[in-house]
């Protein structure tokens, strides 16, 4: 049932996606400076784009710099995790010393040979 739920979500996602594609296929030109500061510095670089291409890139880019934010965000608490982690398997590793340690041989008869004597 969800696996059908989630394809009939995806499919409207992608109707609208197409929708919005569709409606926004006029031209639009992208500037890397406002014009006068172009002709001041000498460097006027432009490109023609679909509206829709713009829309799209600037989801993907919000997304993008969203996940990496994130990522970054959340390092403390990955190192900490980390450091956890190597603790328990430390603390582990002692008790099951420990333990072959404090339980001596299993077999009976070594037992009462290796038994210390008072």
């Amino acid at each position: 049932m969800m696996k059908l739920l989630r394809l009939a979500f995806l499919g409207l996602l992608a109707l609208v996606l197409i929708a919005l594609a569709l409606a926004n296929r006029d031209l639009v030109t992208l500037r890397a400076l406002p014009p006068e500061a172009g002709e001041f510095l000498g460097f006027s670089w432009s490109l023609q784009l679909p509206l829709f291409l713009v829309i799209f890139a600037g989801i993907l880019l919000g997304l993008l710099i969203g996940f990496v934010w994130e990522w970054l965000r959340e390092h403390k608490i990955r190192s900490h995790a980390v450091k956890v982690s190597r603790k328990a398997a430390h603390l582990e590793r002692e008790v099951d010393r420990l333990k072959t340690k404090a339980e001596g041989p299993k077999d009976d008869v070594l037992a009462l040979l290796e038994a210390p004597s008072r």
